[in-house]
């Protein structure tokens, strides 16, 4: 018998329903796996997360059109509604001070007692001048202009429903309040909207807008009778329209100015023409605007008349300030204060002479308005010739302030003075500025003043300006 062969070994076929074991996929290589996959998702995560918060952040940071700022876009735009705001204001003002004027003297206060009402605007410009940055950083722009054209608006209804010195006086002290504090919000809007090439222009427009506003608003006392309700219902509407246009191109809340603090003292030490002739000045053109109405009227003008008398000066100053401007920038300054004062001081005496409601009289009146409003801004230009250009802006305040003194001071004493006679409203503003003379020949005299290549530039500055229009003077970096 042979022997059997072995039977042939038997490979093991592979199956296809199995996957050979991967090494990787157990034990210790298989657990650091998993940890990197997971790390790996975790931070994809994370990555997609991020970059859908930081979308959602871009979204928010970019407002929708016209939410929260200017629903105006165009600084052309903006610049022209918060002009025609300012211009609306203004108009409120000038008509207001000449309708108090002319309805005090046909209420018989007697021209003493109605110049004292009407010299209280300056003492509540004071203090909502000083009051207005700290109520802007707690409150906000917007909703104190609103608020304040508001009050200011009631204010003038409430002067018309009670006819009474001491609620005049009142009512022109809180008026004045208001006033001072929108005149700081506007400047401050219309200092964000300026530039280093066009702050010149915007000094510029916004002296002759207040100017001419204020004179326009006088004259609208002939649009009614003065005695009954309708021009005091006029003024209230002049102050509520203007928070429209001043609303739509204003920010919500630009940022508050607040310049390098100047002390009086050393302003005193370092620039004291300017201080003093800021003083004197507000002494006199603080008569004409408080009691010049008062003073036209005791003498018999009709409300035309009147609003014709107390316009001539501001009409005047709208062609004085800039030839007179730019002689200050070739010659000594002080020079063209001197020669800006005797001539307003000299028309201010030549006044009794004549009648206020005479061509003649009219023409002395704007002659006398074309050297004596330049004053002011040839008194800042000159402070700020002795300045570096970091104090410039505290200094303006001081000067503001001290302008403001002087507006409250003089009428007072012109009103204390018109019970003797009346030609004393005259004899005041003469005495204010030959004293500016003066005071400026004696300094002129005593100390030698920077040489024109060293002066600055001139820029018109309106004379009742806030604080806040310093701002405009000092070039940004």
């Amino acid at each position: 018998m042979s022997a059997q062969a072995p039977p042939p070994s038997q490979s093991p076929t592979p199956s296809y329903d199995e996957t050979p074991p991967d090494p990787v996929s157990s034990g210790p290589a298989r657990s650091a796996t998993v940890r990197v996959t997971r790390r790996t998702r975790a931070l994809e995560r994370a990555r997609s997360l991020a970059a859908r918060e930081l979308r959602r952040a871009g979204r928010a940071a970019t407002p929708e059109p016209h939410a929260g700022g200017p629903a105006l876009a165009s600084p052309a735009a903006r610049s022209t509604a918060l002009f025609v705001g300012i211009a609306l204001l203004m108009a409120g003002n000038g008509l207001q001070n000449t309708l108090l004027g002319v309805r005090a003297e046909s209420e018989g206060f007697g021209s003493t007692v109605a110049g004292l009402v009407m010299a209280m605007n300056f003492v509540g410009f004071l203090v909502g001048a000083a009051a207005a940055p700290s109520l802007l950083r707690q409150v906000g722009h917007v909703r104190v202009f609103a608020a304040l054209a508001s009050a200011g608006s009631s204010v003038v209804l409430v002067q018309a429903v009670w006819v009474n010195p001491l609620v005049w006086g009142a009512g022109r002290f809180l008026w004045g309040i208001c006033f001072a504090a929108l005149l700081v919000v506007a400047e401050t809007w219309l200092n964000e909207l300026a530039t280093n090439e066009n702050r010149g222009r915007m000094l510029a427009r916004y002296m002759v807008i207040t100017m001419g506003a204020i004179a326009t608003g006088q004259f609208m006392v002939a649009a009614a009778d003065a005695n009954g309700f309708a021009l005091f219902a006029l003024t209230s509407v002049l102050v509520s329209l203007a928070l429209v246009p001043m609303s739509l191109s204003a920010s919500a809340n630009p940022p508050v100015i607040v310049p390098e603090r100047v002390g009086l003292r050393t302003l005193m030490q370092t620039a004291p023409t300017g201080v003093v002739v800021a003083f004197l000045v507000g002494a006199a053109l603080g008569s004409i605007s408080a009691i010049g109405t008062v003073y036209a009227a005791a003498r018999g003008l009709s409300p035309v008349g009147v609003a014709t008398f107390v316009a001539a000066p501001m009409i005047g100053s709208l062609f004085g300030q800039l030839p007179l401007g730019r002689l200050s920038d070739r010659v000594p300054r002080r020079i063209v204060i001197v020669l800006a004062a005797s001539i307003a001081g000299t028309a201010c005496l030549v006044m009794p002479a004549l009648a206020e409601s005479s061509v003649a009289g009219v023409a002395v009146m704007a002659v006398m308005g074309a050297f004596a409003y330049p004053i002011y801004s040839l008194a800042v230009a000159q402070t700020n010739d002795w300045l570096r250009d970091g104090q410039r802006a505290g200094a303006s305040a001081v000067l503001v302030r001290m302008n403001g003194v002087g507006a409250t001071i003089g009428p007072i004493c012109a009103a204390l003075a018109m019970s003797i006679t009346l030609d004393a409203f005259y004899f005041v503003m003469a005495g204010a500025h030959i004293a500016i003379a003066l005071f400026v020949v004696a300094r002129m005299l005593l100390v030698a003043g920077p040489r024109v290549a060293q002066q600055g530039r001139f820029l018109p500055i309106p004379a009742r300006a806030s604080a806040a229009v310093a701002a405009l003077l000092r070039r940004r970096r």
